[in-house]
Parts: structure tokens; C-alpha cells; sequence
């Protein structure tokens, strides 16, 4: 599925259309953000994570590489591995354990093995104006979603 996003609002409203897709049931679902600096990864991971309900800010989580969020809907756990060097670094995040919440990742080429256990990849890029993204299934779960918000 290929989308257009004319401007923040766009990627905002698509963030919500995806979250309220899914909202039955958080736990366990991966999804994978990625683009380009700039390309609408976080603006998307915010956007989610405000329609699961949490209120205030979303700091990125650059420097902490993991920022979660306990909502009365779920578990949520929005990742950043830009400062990732190695997959074997994933081991010392706990990432296997995640699992009970969905996971929402930037940068997952850092770490090839992660695509195995996600569930939805969303690539983000630039158009002449705004931004478009790629919304594939990896999973049977993926593919559905796919199907609900097209």
C-alpha cells in the first residue's frame, strides 16, 4: 500500500488510522519506521502513541533507545536504533522482552534480524510535496492490517 502525505496532519491522521486498526490488541505487534532524518518516522511514532491515549510529550528516544509507555490500552515501547552499531547490541536493550507491548521501531535496518518478528514495515520519503509511505505486511496479522486501513 503506498500512500501520500501532504503535509504533518496527513502523517498524523494516517498514525491514528493505523493505531485504530490494531487497537483490539496491542501486545506482541512490531512495527518498523523507516526513512530518511526528517522523512515522518517520529511524527508517526508520536502520533500512534497520543491516539493510544498518552498524554504530554513523546521524547524521542535517541539517546535512551527505548521509551515506554504504560496506557490503559496497552503496552507500547517506541524504539530508536540510529546509535546502534551492532545487532549484538540488542541483547544488552531487552528487546526480546518486549514482547508484551507493541513495539514500535525507527531505524530497523540497523538491526537486519528484527524484520523476522515484525508484523508491519512502514517506509517513509520524501515527495516534491510531502512525504509518501510504503506500508507492507510481514506477517499474516501485517497483511490484514493492511487490508483494513486501505
Amino acid at each position: 500500500m503506498k500512500r501520500h502525505l501532504a503535509d504533518e496532519q496527513a502523517t498524523i491522521a494516517f498514525a491514528e488510522a493505523v493505531y485504530r486498526a490494531l487497537a483490539s490488541d496491542v501486545a506482541g505487534w512490531t512495527l518498523l519506521l523507516r526513512g530518511e532524518l526528517g522523512a515522518g518516522k517520529s511524527t508517526f511514532a508520536r502520533a500512534f502513541i497520543r491516539a493510544a491515549g498518552h498524554q504530554g510529550t513523546v521524547p524521542s528516544p535517541t539517546y535512551t533507545l527505548v521509551e515506554p509507555y504504560t496506557l490503559s490500552t496497552g503496552l507500547f515501547y517506541h524504539i530508536d536504533l540510529y546509535r546502534v552499531s551492532s545487532e549484538d547490541e540488542l541483547h544488552y536493550l531487552g528487546l526480546d522482552e518486549l514482547d508484551d507491548g507493541c513495539c514500535l521501531i525507527e531505524w530497523p535496518e540497523r538491526a537486519p534480524g528484527i524484520v523476522a518478528r515484525a508484523d508491519l514495515d512502514l517506509a517513509f520519503s520524501y515527495e516534491v510535496s510531502g512525504r509518501t509511505v510504503c506500508a507492507s505486511g510481514l506477517s499474516e496479522r501485517g497483511r490484514a492490517l493492511i487490508q483494513k486501513i486501505n
